[in-house]
């Protein structure tokens, strides 16, 4: 029965993931209700049913488009990949039980988030706004204890990384900002540290890595949403071993 709903998990993941590619690219144009059916980005010929099957669609399209033949975007794949693996190791992880309405919410917004950062460089507003909402609403649910903790993470995410925006002189965005408020207010201060520090971390070694494969110039400026997701997700599953780990080998 559990490889079942790790299946079902799965499923739903790369289904949502397919309708979160869609929104972040749309909702930073203001587009996200104006056209009624998905569309290629190059020709933009309406799609039909079969050629937006998750996954399965891309794959027998050979990554191109049906009608103009020119190449998809294989981020779009990945991230419903992406999407079904976090679904699905959400359940594992978590089962049945409140928390996993969380880690879901987390995986959807960062999900948005990272398809936007990486098209545009812009985290939407809207989309923070919608999910600091249900996040809320989630946390007055389910507080953290103590219960201040959301309070003091949310306005730490704001205050730090408003500081650091000030002594870096526009060395993260305004969005980063917005993102590390919200996620402050779900995870509370200590993972929020662990996001934090683990998202500088993984970014600096990516950008080092793109840098020395010569894919970006030292003056080309890399999206640092998509290291915040990893980062933020890996320490709301992993953050307070990490924390434990740390505190027991240096202590």
């Amino acid at each position: 029965m559990t490889t079942f709903f790790i299946l079902y998990f799965f499923i739903l993941g790369i289904i949502l993931g397919s309708f979160y590619n869609v929104v972040g690219l749309r909702v930073p144009k203001g587009e996200l209700f104006k056209e009624d059916r998905s569309y290629c980005p190059h020709c933009r010929h309406s799609l039909s049913w079969y050629e937006l099957i998750p996954l399965l669609s891309f794959t027998l399209q050979s990554g191109k488009c049906r009608h103009c033949r020119q190449r998809i975007s294989p981020i779009y794949p990945f991230m419903e990949f992406f999407s079904g693996l976090a679904f699905a190791a959400s359940f594992l992880s978590l089962g049945f039980q409140f928390e996993l309405l969380l880690a879901l919410l987390l995986v959807s917004m960062f999900h948005i988030i990272v398809v936007s950062d990486l098209r545009y460089m812009i985290i939407p507003n809207k989309v923070l706004v919608f999910f600091a909402f249900l996040i809320m609403i989630y946390r007055i649910a389910d507080p953290i204890d103590p219960w201040w903790a959301s309070l003091a993470g949310g306005g730490l995410g704001f205050a730090g990384t408003a500081l650091i925006i000030i002594v870096s002189r526009g060395g993260m965005g305004g969005g980063d900002m917005k993102l590390f408020t919200v996620i402050g207010f779900a995870l509370g201060v200590k993972l929020l540290i662990v996001s934090f520090f683990l998202a500088v971390l993984i970014g600096t070694a990516a950008s080092l890595v793109l840098m020395s494969l010569k894919v970006v110039g030292r003056k080309n400026p890399i999206p640092f949403g998509p290291f915040i997701a990893i980062g933020s997700l890996a320490s709301y599953f992993y953050g307070i071993q990490l924390i434990n780990w740390y505190l027991g080998s240096f202590f």
